[in-house]
């Protein structure tokens, strides 16, 4: 069961991340990062991160452009783990139970936050016109209600009412083992669903080199790193034998194995030195290139 404090803290994040997103950009408003603070405040911060991380890779690819709403990922994490956490649903479950229709179903109070600040910004054209710059400030702070309300009500409801009824639902699914089965495996899918909706529109033909660069780095890295783990584990097995544990205490050998998932290391920095040497290549830039659109959709440039 969540608690009221619970629900307290998450829907006052609920708030906060969408003036977040749309001001400081601090990556508060993020799905990973809203997996994060909801795994803290419910107490399981792998399930938060791992549901967070799923729904990021899913909206990778997916932009506002042009004041465009998409789905609201960020709302949905939070509801999918404080629910998987709260109920024991399997992550995989509540990420295509939960996560992604809250998402799609919140792009309409989305767009109703939109309409809705529309009347404060008139209210600022109308200051501006009397020079009354008090009434702009006050305005335009105001203009943040309806962006903080879309997302705080609706989550702050189905956390305090929504409890029952995703119970419900969730143990109508699980006596449906096929069905069950098909849920848990589209989530798993979601993921390369959003890789793929980004490789739509990144320029790939022209830099399809670097793809394959970043493939065979990550095939390699992991292939190492993998070794390295399993000798690891053998060294540990060694060390904590039956010879080994009869030394005494001022000569006991001891051994970490702390090898899991270094390879992501080794990727993360080949990635920060292409980046770095991307951002000095553009400063290069004078002028930019025009956006063009080839007749396939693919974006031609990278700039927006």
């Amino acid at each position: 069961m969540i608690q009221w404090w619970q629900i307290l803290l998450l829907t006052l994040y609920s708030a906060y991340q969408i003036c977040d997103e749309l001001t400081i950009v601090s990556s508060a408003g993020s799905p990973i990062f809203a997996g994060f603070i909801t795994g803290l405040i419910m107490g399981d911060l792998p399930t938060g991160l791992l549901i967070g991380a799923n729904l990021q890779l899913v909206v990778l690819g997916v932009g506002t452009f042009g004041g465009a709403s998409r789905i609201d990922a960020t709302s949905g994490a939070v509801l999918a783990t404080a629910f998987s956490v709260a109920q024991g649903i399997k992550p995989e479950i509540a990420i295509s139970t939960i996560a992604v229709p809250v998402a799609a179903l919140l792009t309409y109070f989305d767009i109703l936050g939109r309409m809705t600040t529309t009347y404060f910004a008139h209210r600022v054209d109308a200051a501006i016109e009397r020079f009354d710059y008090k009434g702009i400030e006050r305005n335009y702070l105001l203009g943040a209600l309806p962006w903080m309300a879309s997302r705080a009500l609706p989550v702050f409801f189905a956390l305090a009412y929504g409890g029952a009824f995703v119970e419900t639902v969730v143990t109508g699914i699980s006596n449906v083992q096929w069905l069950a089965n098909g849920l848990k495996l589209a989530g798993q899918m979601l993921p390369g669903l959003g890789f793929a909706i980004l490789l739509r529109y990144l320029p790939v033909k022209r830099n399809l080199h670097y793809l394959a660069l970043g493939f065979g780095l990550t095939a390699m890295l992991t292939v190492l790193y993998s070794n390295v783990q399993s000798l690891g584990t053998a060294v540990s097995s060694i060390v904590g034998s039956e010879v080994f544990s009869k030394l005494p205490k001022e000569q006991a050998i001891t051994f970490v194995n702390n090898f899991k998932s270094v390879s992501m290391i080794g990727i993360a920095i080949i990635g920060v030195f292409l980046a770095v040497q991307h951002f000095k290549n553009s400063q290069r830039t004078v002028v930019a290139a025009p956006v063009t659109e080839s007749e396939s959709g693919e974006i031609e440039d990278d700039e927006f």
